[in-house]
């Protein structure tokens, strides 16, 4: 899911990161309407608020929306420089490297909520800041490593995508194209998950409060398991057929001397 980089990962790689954290933007944006009464998976609304506030004058609310924009725009940013930079030394570290970050993030965000929020503005604020930053981290590492083909964090794109490949679809040389079928599946299976993952965290935020941001980066560290399970358990392999030809060569060199002592 993470150890491989643009055009050498398969459809199932990417079906496997967007379905995850697509779950988790789903969680995520919805948490902060129900909280903050504000998204944190997107900044489209956000140019709009920006181009409002700018003509009323009010220019404490022109920072704050610019922040929040440049919040989100800063994780993509840092998601990137740590996969470019880090690539060609270790790709399974540079690609985990920004969902740590964003596991960081949301756990301050649950554990601040959970023990200290007083709902005041100013808390309100910096919250929403954390969490489109997270937002960015995510967004920029699954663009990044999937050479822009799995973009979890919002769906107006998706949606338009989904438009323009089904009327592709209704045409039968289009349905044989692999890669626009492929591209089909990828996007409706992003799609079902962050509405499933928004369901999900509207029907529980009410039992668990700010704990929702617990069981989001809990998802975030399948994740990051997931690959590393699967490293340890080829390394697992790779030293037992070691072992094992090992011992062929072993037992072929005493067979020789066997005889001769025969």
């Amino acid at each position: 899911m993470l150890r491989k980089y643009s055009q050498h990962r398969s459809l199932n790689d990417n079906l496997k990161l967007g379905v995850l954290t697509a779950f988790v933007a789903g969680m995520i944006n919805v948490s902060s309407l129900i909280i903050f009464f504000s998204f944190t998976s997107n900044v489209t609304g956000y140019y709009a608020i920006l181009a409002a506030e700018i003509v009323k004058g009010n220019f404490y609310q022109v920072l704050i929306v610019l922040s929040w924009i440049f919040l989100f725009f800063f994780g993509g940013f840092v998601s990137n420089l740590i996969v470019i930079s880090l690539n060609n030394k270790n790709t399974y570290i540079a690609h985990s490297l920004p969902i740590v970050l964003e596991i960081v993030c949301l756990v301050a965000v649950g554990v601040y909520g959970d023990f200290f929020y007083e709902e005041t503005l100013r808390e309100t604020e910096i919250m929403v800041a954390i969490m489109l930053f997270a937002m960015g981290l995510q967004n920029g590492l699954t663009a990044s490593i999937s050479n822009f083909s799995v973009k979890t964090t919002h769906l107006t794109g998706a949606t338009t995508d989904l438009g323009i490949l089904f009327s592709m679809l209704t045409k039968k040389h289009f349905r044989n194209n692999r890669a626009i079928t492929d591209k089909a599946k990828l996007i409706f299976s992003i799609f079902i998950s962050y509405v499933t993952g928004a369901i999900v965290a509207s029907y529980f935020f009410g039992i668990i409060r700010f704990k929702i941001f617990y069981v989001a980066c809990l998802v975030l560290v399948v994740v990051l398991l997931y690959d590393f399970s699967k490293i340890r358990y080829f390394k697992f392999l790779i030293r037992r057929q070691r072992q094992e030809r090992d011992a062929n060569r072993s037992t072929k060199e005493k067979e020789p001397q066997l005889i001769k002592n025969n």
